[in-house]
């Protein structure tokens, strides 16, 4: 059965969801009934560069939903924005999809999560870098328990991005901004909780950014796991990937990952000698190849988990360890201390 729907917020990121909902697995499922945007311009140029001629236009997302009957309410508006317009959504008894971050602020996010579960409804996060088969397939060599008992988690990600704009004058650029796509990925790739966290926070010579855009990280997970973060916006020279580059171990061996189609893994294979000999090991292929098509993944599973009325994999309620860990990140690296990323009810 189709779903209707309204999109709130119609900038440059509004294009991409409309793709991800017209990708196969995603066409006819959902219909787009209404554009909100307090730019009444930008959500006709949406409207007519998708052609959804019935896609009625407005500034005020309350006022849509008072006059009409909506399933789904899909969130690209700015953080800022985000906890009214879930409240408000939720409130006319929709599900909603969120853009990345889940809120501003923790306070927004634990109040969302409330009003979530007061209005009975399902709330998620894309996190679509979750819905990527490298990301897939080491959760699975995690699962496998091929590597041992994992006891160490470190990610690069060094990128030279001149983007110009509102970026180029933001605070925690790099741990607001990206930072959150790493932690997720590592949290569902650990199956495990962070736990405690310092980071350093550096503007490095050369930087065309106002504030910090690097840090280095060193998060404790449950099960003594630790894991690192190292990350730029302004190292030129030797791009990583926009996914980092991986290393996991564990207590047979070693899993590597270079973000793109580079993964391989050794464990070790005698016990005699200075340097162990090690075997190579085949990492388990994608357990679901429709689980890795990105933000058109993450979609249909937000949509079949609203059709069988089921918690998502990215439910605020989960999903908001991933956030603690970026505002732990941030106390830390401004009190120059090490932050507990306490668990607490949600």
């Amino acid at each position: 059965m189709t779903k209707t729907a309204v999109l709130v917020g119609c900038g440059n990121m509004a294009a991409g969801w409309l793709k991800a909902l017209d990708a196969p697995m995603n066409r006819g499922r959902v219909k787009i009934t209404g554009l909100i945007d307090t730019n009444t311009s930008a959500a006709e140029a949406l409207r007519d560069a998708f052609a959804l001629s019935d896609a009625e236009i407005s500034d005020n997302l309350a006022t849509f939903l008072d006059a009409h009957d909506v399933d789904l309410v899909f969130d690209v508006a700015i953080p800022a924005a985000r906890r009214a317009i879930v409240e408000t959504a939720l409130g006319h008894g929709c599900d909603v999809l969120t853009e990345k971050p889940m809120a501003a602020s923790l306070e927004d996010a634990r109040a969302i999560n409330a009003a979530t579960e007061r209005a009975g409804r399902i709330h998620a996060v894309v996190q679509n870098r979750r819905f990527n088969a490298g990301v897939r397939r080491i959760r699975a060599m995690v699962e496998s328990g091929a590597l041992g008992q994992i006891t160490g988690l470190h990610c690069d990600f060094f990128i030279g991005a001149h983007f110009g704009g509102f970026r180029d004058e933001m605070e925690h650029v790099l741990l607001l901004d990206m930072a959150i796509h790493t932690f997720d990925a590592a949290r569902f790739m650990l199956g495990a909780d962070p736990l405690a966290v310092y980071c350093l926070e550096t503007n490095p010579a050369g930087s065309w950014y106002a504030h910090d855009a690097a840090a280095n990280a060193i998060f404790e997970f449950s099960d003594d796991i630790v894991a690192t973060y190292r990350g730029s916006w302004c190292a030129e020279g030797a791009n990583t990937s926009w996914e980092s580059a991986w290393r996991i171990i564990g207590t047979k061996g070693t899993l590597l990952w270079d973000g793109e189609d580079g993964l391989s893994a050794n464990v070790v294979a005698g016990d005699e000698g200075f340097f162990r000999p090690l075997a190579a090991v085949d990492v388990p292929p994608v357990p679901d190849e429709a689980q890795t098509h990105g933000h058109a993944s993450m979609i249909a599973h937000f949509l079949d988990a609203v059709e069988a009325r089921t918690a998502p994999e990215t439910v605020g309620t989960d999903n908001i360890r991933s956030l603690e860990m970026v505002f732990a990140a941030i106390e830390s690296a401004r009190t120059r201390q090490r932050v507990l990323i306490a668990r607490q009810e949600h």
